[in-house]
C-alpha cells in the first residue's frame, strides 16, 4: 500500500481540494472539492445548552492528539466510509509531522467521540467526526472550538453544509468567498498544538 505523500496533501488542502476514497480498502483516492463550502465561522458557533452542561460534568475528559491514529479509525469504522486505510496511513504520517491533529473525548479513559483534521496556518480543515456514546461528537466539535479560538485560528473549514453541522453555526459561502477566507488565513501563524 502506498500512502499519499505529506507534501502532496498539504499541497491539496491549500489550494481548497481534499481526498477522499470509495471505500476503506480502495487504494484509489480522488481529490475533490464543494462549489458552495461548508465553514463555521469561530464567533457564530453554538451547541445546546445540554452539551455545554456534558462538558461540565467530570464524566469525561478531553485529549488533543493522544490517539490520532484511533480517532481516524473509529471515524472509518462504519457500513459506509471514504475513509480508506490508505488515506488512514497518509493522515498518520501528516500527523507525525504536525499538520494533523484530533480531538478527543474520554469516559473511564475509554475513548468515546472525537475529530480529526489537517491545519496550516490558521486554518483548520475538519475533516471526519465520531462518537461511541450519545453526544460525545457533540462535546468533541465543542472542546475542539474552544481550542481554535485560543490559539488563534481564522478559518474552521468542514467542506460541506450539513443540516447536522447546520445546528453548530455551518454556513454555506461561495467558493470565491472560501479562496479569499483560505488565503488570509494560511498567511497566519498559528500552532494547533498547546494547551485548550
Amino acid at each position: 500500500m502506498s500512502i499519499i505523500p505529506p507534501y502532496q496533501l498539504l499541497e491539496g488542502y491549500i489550494r481548497g481540494i481534499f481526498p477522499m476514497a470509495e471505500s476503506r480498502d480502495d487504494e484509489d483516492v480522488q481529490w475533490y472539492t464543494a462549489p458552495a463550502r461548508g465553514i463555521i465561522p469561530l464567533e457564530n458557533f453554538r451547541v445546546s445548552k445540554k452539551v455545554k452542561r456534558l462538558s461540565r460534568q467530570k464524566r469525561f475528559t478531553y485529549a488533543i492528539n493522544r490517539d490520532f491514529k484511533g480517532v481516524m479509525e473509529a471515524c472509518a469504522d462504519r457500513r459506509t466510509t471514504w475513509i480508506s486505510q490508505n488515506l488512514i496511513e497518509s493522515f498518520t504520517q501528516l500527523h507525525k509531522l504536525g499538520f494533523a491533529h484530533s480531538v478527543e473525548v474520554y469516559e473511564n479513559g475509554e475513548l468515546a467521540g472525537g475529530l480529526y483534521g489537517v491545519s496550516i496556518g490558521g486554518a483548520y480543515f475538519a475533516e471526519s467526526m465520531f462518537q461511541r456514546i450519545p453526544e460525545a461528537s457533540k462535546i468533541a466539535l465543542l472542546y475542539c472550538h474552544r481550542h481554535l479560538v485560543k490559539q488563534g485560528f481564522e478559518l474552521w473549514d468542514v467542506q460541506f453544509y450539513t443540516k447536522h453541522l447546520g445546528q453548530f453555526g455551518c454556513v454555506q459561502i461561495t467558493s470565491r468567498e472560501y479562496e479569499a477566507r483560505l488565503k488570509k488565513a494560511l498567511k497566519k501563524e498559528v500552532k494547533f498544538n498547546g494547551g485548550a
